[in-house]
């Protein structure tokens, strides 16, 4: 059984006498930064002098270059982006890491893949929002919290899950609970979630797009009807709180058949295949030296994509809607 961490498990004691540092003050440092100032842990920010570091500066907070940041702290929570983190974890983060600090990080892609080796004398762990960065923040204040995952990687010291899980309970992260999983499982799970779960559901709503407009639906009642109006939205955040079941079972009894007797049709041999090759190309690294390359060269793939589906109806259409609803 997954063991799952609530806010009784930890204390903030464990966090007295530690500077934490945030190294990023972008759409993940930021919601972290201020959850741990509410909870009288007031962290450095460590970027660069752009405009997130004006922010930070903005919010009241204290800003440094990364490597002073490093320097002045004993906790670093990393959350500069995964394809930009080697560099600067090995020329701004590593030679300025004293023995027995802290490191955390928010993903363990560059740990798992091996782009960053941090030095035997420090503690490495994990802890991963399992939420949008947006929703971080918001779910602090709402008091509900988010779900998260925590993992170990490296121990230093005997300090090392005291000062972990007071911070996880500084960031907010335990309030829903954050379950205890590998460096491997959480990068694995998360990029499965995001090269099989979301693709297919990207792919669903580009060909109904296009089907329902070629029969003669008005494009605007389409792209309201299939995501717009907010309420596939609303049923997957009602189905995160309560369960897939019983968000059904709430449903008018049409919807509610309609979905169970047609899921088959979408459950097919084939998804079964596609599914399991994504899998197996991110447990072999193809996905890492993938997304490397493509960093390196200037995201020429990337930019091709969103040149392809900036045609698409779906996409061409979408802001269109959504001002007309905001003008009404």
């Amino acid at each position: 059984m997954t063991r799952i961490y609530k806010e009784r498990d930890a204390n903030l004691i464990h966090l007295q006498n530690q500077q934490v540092a945030i190294i990023g003050y972008g759409n993940l440092g930021r919601p972290l930064a201020f959850n741990l100032r509410d909870n009288n842990i007031t962290p450095v920010i460590g970027n660069i002098d752009d405009d997130y570091a004006t922010e930070a500066r903005n919010n009241q907070f204290a800003v440094y270059d990364i490597s002073t940041a490093v320097s002045m702290a004993t906790i670093h929570y990393i959350a500069v982006p995964d394809e930009a983190m080697p560099q600067i974890f090995l020329q701004q983060v590593a030679p300025y890491l004293k023995m027995g600090d802290l490191v955390l990080f928010g993903s363990g892609y560059n740990i798992v893949f091996k782009y960053i080796e941090p030095p035997p004398f420090v503690d490495v762990a994990l802890i991963a929002p399992r939420t949008i960065a947006t929703n971080i923040r918001q779910s602090f204040l709402s008091g509900q919290g988010y779900p998260a995952f925590i993992a170990l990687h490296q121990q230093a010291t005997t300090t090392l899950n005291d000062r972990l899980l007071a911070m996880a309970l500084a960031l907010g992260a335990l309030r829903r609970g954050a379950l205890e999983t590998t460096f491997q499982q959480e990068v694995e799970l998360d990029l499965f979630y995001q090269q099989a779960l979301l693709p297919g559901l990207h792919a669903l709503l580009l060909t109904a797009a296009q089907l329902l407009v070629q029969k003669g639906y008005p494009e605007e009642a389409v792209l309201t009807e299939l995501y717009l109006s907010g309420e596939l939205g609303d049923f997957f955040s009602q189905a995160a709180q309560q369960g897939f079941k019983r968000t059904l079972d709430g449903m008018a009894l049409t919807g509610r058949y309609g979905i169970l007797s047609r899921t088959e049709r979408f459950q097919e041999s084939k998804l079964m295949l596609q599914m399991e090759s994504v899998l197996e190309t991110l447990q072999r690294g193809d996905f890492a030296r993938e997304w490397a390359d493509e960093f390196t060269d200037g995201y020429p793939r990337l930019l091709r994509i969103h040149d392809r589906l900036n045609k698409t109806t779906m996409w061409r259409l979408e802001q269109a809607v959504l001002d007309l609803f905001d003008e009404a």
